[in-house]
Order: C-alpha cells, then structure tokens, then sequence
C-alpha cells in the first residue's frame, strides 16, 4: 500500500494539474494567540495532533497549496495534505487530510470525480484554460446538436494527452515548469475513463455548461481542449467546480469563510474545532470493516499479525480496515485467516466530534 507521506505539507498531483499561480488568499489566516516566540521575535502557534478530514469548498483564486496551509494554520496542526490539486480558476470540493487521515489519502484520490465546467468556444489557450495565451482561434462556434453527438467519443475508456501545463513528469521535470520556460514538449496519451460527460447548459453559441465525472487522472481542461479541435472551433475552460470527490461531495463541504469563523467561536469558547472535522475512516468507505478484540488489537498496534480462526471468522479477504470499541486502529490484509497490520492509526488528539459523518 502506498504511503502518502510525499503529499504531506505538499501538493498532491491530481486531474486539474498543476497550482499555476500564487494568489494573496494566504491573507486569510486566522491571528493566532502569541505562546512561544521565535529567535526572530515573530509569534508562533503551538503545533497539535489533528485527526480527520476537512471537505474544503476552495474558493477560486486560491491554489490548493494555499488552501492546505490555511486550513493547517486553522487548526494548528502537525500535518496536512490534500488530496488532489483544483487549479487557483477552479472552485469545489478540495478534502484536505489532517493528521494521520494523510495515511488514507490514496483512497480518495482513486476515487472518482465530478466536474461541472464552462468551455469557451472560438480560442485554444496554452494552458487550456483562462488564465493562458490564446494560441489559435476561430470565428466558428458549434451547435448543441453538433456537441451532442460528439459527447459519446469521450465517454468511456479514452485516450487523453496531458495539458501541457500539466504535472507529468519528464526526465524528472514537471511538465508545467518546462512549459513555462518556453519549452514545448511531446506528451504521450494516456489512458483515463470519463464515466458520465453531459451537456448541461448551451444558452449561447460561444459558451457550452457541462457535467462530468471521471476517473483518476483525467483532465478536464484537455476535455474542452479535445471536444474544440473536434468541434473545428476550438476551447478552453473559463469556470470550473469540483462537486464530487470520492466519499466527499457538496453536502459536506465546508466554505472556508465558515471555517474560520468556526475557529473564531472554537478560540472564543463557543464552538467546537472538531465540528469540522470528518473522520479518518470516511476515506475508507468503499473498504470493509473489521472489528476485533482488545487482545487482537493490541498484537495490531505492536506490527504483530492476528490468526482468525474458527465459525466467527471473516469471509472475506484484501484489504479491510480494522475497529477496536468503535475506533479505528489498523488498515490490514486479510488473507487465509490471517489479518496484517499494514498502516496503523494513532489517533491520541483532536478528532472529529463522535457521530460526525460525511
């Protein structure tokens, strides 16, 4: 199983590619109380242990490594991570793991995704979006029915080159950091699946609405890039909103305006912190459960694999996530009766509020 920890206190690389532009959003941080001072006499918060998810709504302008230091800030604690990249343009769902919910980050990012975006026909841009150069344009613009009968070729299992502002590595550089520096280099297609992809709105000719939701790895703005070469009239994305990632969809994201003023009535006596935290498990829930004894929970917590024998044995095997009294302790295989303590949870610390879920 792959550990997470190159994404803690980082940008996770996901379907929206790179973070392209810094943005005054960092401005938002909250005043925190001085404790400790450093040698520069600058105030510094005390740094807690912090446990779960927040489902952030990041707001545009934003880059999600910005979005994670805030959120970081907030709560004052030790890690964070994210768990896949929306560019500064987009808005939407940004779950951002907290503490040890950075073990289980690879399971959200394999999930699936849904996009709701505008293209622009009549102008390609080099970063496949707004906040390019446009490279090539046209006078023409397509019909709904034209479209329509497009949408099928994109739906399904697909062929897709990055964006050239994109994170792909080459010989160890991001695609995006040579783009930048003028260089334009050969991406090759890569497999992606595109579930669902609608026309939802097309009030003019010169802007299409559309819905889609899509597997890991697949890039929206290659979508609108692909569809107006096809079109004959050429695209680009001018909005862009996350609706869905994994387990996290809009019903339990957050706006990060409410989330500080949470932390205003938590730091003020009148709220509580953990209200905006979701569980770590709420990464987990496409993974069977399992609950064990206190005696086979503690040969877990030790690294020690357990032998479950007998009629009350599990029928099942792979990979299931394992609760003592309710809470969660290990992620295992289990396999021949026997169950292996892969990644195991410390979750001593601030930890979302009993009964929260997603």
């Amino acid at each position: 199983m792959t550990t997470p920890d190159a994404a803690i206190d980082s940008k996770i690389s996901d379907s929206n590619g790179a973070d392209k532009n810094k943005s005054a959003a960092d401005d938002n941080f909250l005043n925190a109380p001085v404790r400790k001072r450093q040698h520069n006499n600058q105030p510094r918060r005390d740094k807690r242990d912090v446990h779960g998810w927040v489902a952030l709504d990041k707001p545009v302008g934003m880059t999600s490594t910005q979005a994670v230091a805030v959120v970081k800030r907030l709560f004052s604690a030790k890690r964070a991570g994210h768990a896949g990249t929306l560019d500064p343009l987009a808005s939407g769902g940004l779950p951002i793991a907290l503490g040890e919910a950075t073990k289980t980050v690879p399971f959200v990012m394999d999930g699936r995704k849904r996009y709701r975006f505008t293209v622009a026909w009549g102008e390609e841009r080099d970063t496949d979006d707004t906040e390019g150069r446009a490279v090539v344009t046209s006078a023409a613009r397509p019909t709904a029915e034209a479209i329509m009968a497009l949408l099928p070729s994109f739906t399904g299992r697909i062929e897709q080159i990055p964006p050239q502002y994109s994170a792909v590595k080459i010989q160890g550089e991001r695609a995006y950091d040579l783009a930048r520096d003028g260089e334009v280099v050969p991406l090759a297609p890569r497999p992606v699946e595109i579930h669902h992809l609608n026309l939802a709105d097309h009030q003019d000719s010169g802007h299409s609405v559309f819905e889609a939701e899509c597997g890991k790895g697949t890039y929206v703005r290659a979508l609108a890039r692909d569809m107006g070469r096809l079109l004959g009239c050429y695209g680009h994305i001018c909005a862009l909103r996350r609706t869905l990632v994994g387990p996290f969809d809009e019903t339990s994201m957050i706006p990060l305006e409410h989330l500080q003023a949470l932390c205003d009535r938590a730091a003020s006596g009148e709220g509580n912190l953990a209200d905006a935290l979701l569980p770590v498990e709420t990464a987990l829930d496409d993974i069977p459960a399992l609950a064990v004894t206190r005696a086979d929970a503690a040969r877990l917590h030790r690294g020690q694999a357990v032998l479950l024998r007998g009629r009350d044995a599990p029928n099942m095997s792979g990979t299931v996530y394992v609760t003592v009294a309710g809470r969660l302790l290990a992620l295992a295989e289990l396999g021949n009766g026997e169950l292996i303590p892969k990644r195991v949870f410390n979750l001593s610390g601030l930890t979302a509020s009993p009964n929260r879920q997603g």
